[in-house]
């Protein structure tokens, strides 16, 4: 089951090929790397000269952006009630996922149909907090946001302020995803939904190493441990080149669907393409859900 996120509307792909994406964040148009985009560039499409700015690769690693036209240096896009500081970093990234608003919708919707004031929602290598926004201001009771970066913890409480959620239960924590998880279970603490979008590839706040295939099966062991007796769901992204959608669905049913049965799906995160209507696959995404 494949998910397309379409009910943007402050952010749009315009085009992609030549392993690049041209896309639009509000009024901003960026032109990016993208892998996946292994197709020539259609040469009759005018709006590849319309970047204001092209992020370029260097042979050594890393990159950096050229600046066609100034720009600010962050500026903010807005999805359901939701809004978001989006900053070009030197890694090319812009400190948003937009592909994840199909599972934001999911998030959202289930978290509001539930009518119920006492979920507590756990979102693992959280990033700059797009899940967590979407699952307190869908009314969850609680929701505690770890991310062994520093900056991007800061960077989640900034759009936590621009969402206007100071006054929900947001824990913000600073901490290895393993280890927490761990400290969790001997608190005797479980959640009623576990968001968790891993790196292919980091490192913790004291350079404890996470690499995906290594680790994904015994930390999904390990979070299932988490989920409260009535807990909604559990969702899991992953990016990591050659992962696949089969592997993915095995690890499911093997770690969470054994103990708590519930139903799993599995399928591609996608974007639409404006331009020829195509589409722009952003990796996988695996769900399991409760009875």
């Amino acid at each position: 089951m494949n998910q397309c996120a379409k009910n943007w509307k402050d952010y749009e792909v315009l085009d992609t090929g030549n392993k690049e994406k041209l896309e639009r964040w509000n009024s901003i148009i960026l032109r990016r790397p993208d892998p996946v985009c292994v197709w020539p560039i259609d040469p009759k499409n005018p709006d590849w000269n319309k970047a204001d700015a092209i992020y370029h690769r260097s042979k050594s690693g890393g990159g950096h952006w050229e600046t066609i036209k100034e720009i600010k240096e962050f500026w903010t896009i807005g999805y359901r009630g939701l809004r978001f500081k989006i900053s070009p970093t030197g890694f090319k990234h812009t400190g948003l996922f937009p592909e994840q608003a199909a599972n934001w919708d999911f998030m959202m919707d289930t978290i509001e149909n539930a009518k119920r004031d006492d979920l507590r929602i756990l979102n693992l290598f959280a990033y700059t907090g797009g899940a967590t926004m979407a699952c307190a201001k869908a009314g969850a009771n609680e929701v505690v946001h770890v991310d062994a970066s520093k900056g991007m913890v800061q960077w989640a409480k900034e759009n936590m302020h621009l969402s206007h959620l100071e006054n929900h239960k947001i824990r913000f924590i600073v901490d290895d995803v393993v280890k927490f998880v761990k400290r969790e279970q001997r608190r005797g603490r479980t959640y009623h939904g576990i968001i968790l979008d891993p790196p292919s590839y980091g490192r913790g706040p004291k350079q404890e190493l996470w690499k995906l295939e290594d680790q994904i099966y015994d930390l999904l062991a390990e979070c299932q441990k988490l989920l409260d007796k009535e807990a909604l769901f559990l969702i899991v992204n992953c990016y990591t080149t050659g992962f696949t959608l089969s592997a993915l669905q095995e690890i499911l049913k093997r770690t969470i669907q054994k103990e708590k049965g519930g139903h799993i799906e599995c399928g591609e995160n996608l974007l639409p393409v404006t331009h020829n209507q195509g589409i722009l696959p952003c990796g996988v995404f695996g769900r399991w859900t409760g009875d």
